[in-house]
């Protein structure tokens, strides 16, 4: 491999109680040095296509030569391939559902490859028994395994470069959409739930109690109320569409 991997970065819909994330944990620590980020557990739990948006904004300030092994599988078992692959550097380590697809969509060179799933997995936790172990072999610098795919024929790479609805709440209650800001001009007021928002930078530039729409840390549109809760207030549950006005 021309750039060792730096670390295992890990992005599921486990939450932190109970013992999943810790025993993926486990694997990879018991299989390689590397280090484990935790990225995030509460990615929308049982959405691998809002998870999938979420995914691709957080992976812009990790590290290129990184292993991030993501699960929010409800296919768990299934048919569903398993898959790994390599884009721009990265590996990326996952269910064939979606999750990886917004990564992969826009890298110009992609190799992958179906994971083989052995006969003692637990048909419930392939986080710990499939994914987990792959990465273990491309950390030792092994290629995944011996069945390449066409990137091409993945889970949705047909799907559309943003997504326009809510994909996440954060704790505050500001509500994250799959738009990226990158692509949306400043002029624009965000329509949802009945309500319409313009931007602004950051919260202090509107009054306390007031709605605005900014581009987020991770570059995404999200929507905010100065000192308060966009949740609540704006009624913006995940799943919500959104629209734009310019």
């Amino acid at each position: 491999m021309p750039n060792a991997p730096e670390m295992f970065v890990l992005f599921t819909d486990f939450g932190t109680r109970g013992p999943y994330v810790g025993q993926m944990q486990a694997v990879l620590m018991a299989g390689s040095d590397l280090p484990v980020v935790d990225l995030m557990h509460d990615a929308p739990a049982f959405d691998p296509r809002a998870s999938a948006y979420l995914l691709r904004a957080f992976v812009e300030s990790i590290p290129v030569n990184s292993i991030i092994v993501a699960v929010v599988d409800p296919g768990v078992g299934s048919r569903r391939r398993a898959i790994a692959a390599r884009a721009d550097g990265r590996w990326l380590v996952g269910p064939d559902n979606g999750l990886l697809a917004p990564m992969l969509q826009e890298a110009p060179d992609i190799d992958a490859w179906e994971l083989d799933v052995a006969g003692d997995a637990a048909a419930t936790f392939h986080g710990r028994d499939v994914f987990a172990p792959a990465a273990v072999r491309i950390a030792s610098g092994l290629e995944p395994s011996r069945t390449p795919l066409n990137a091409s024929t993945l889970v949705g790479m047909d799907w559309p470069a943003d997504e326009s609805r809510v994909i996440y709440v954060d704790a505050y209650g500001n509500v994250m959409t799959g738009l990226r800001g990158s692509r949306v001009p400043g002029e624009a007021m965000l329509c949802a739930k009945g309500h319409r928002v313009r931007r602004a930078n950051t919260f202090s530039d509107v009054g306390i109690g007031e709605a605005f729409w900014y581009v987020n840390s991770s570059g995404l549109v999200e929507v905010a109320i100065n000192q308060g809760n966009a949740r609540e207030r704006l009624g913006m549950e995940p799943g919500a569409p959104v629209a734009l006005e310019v």
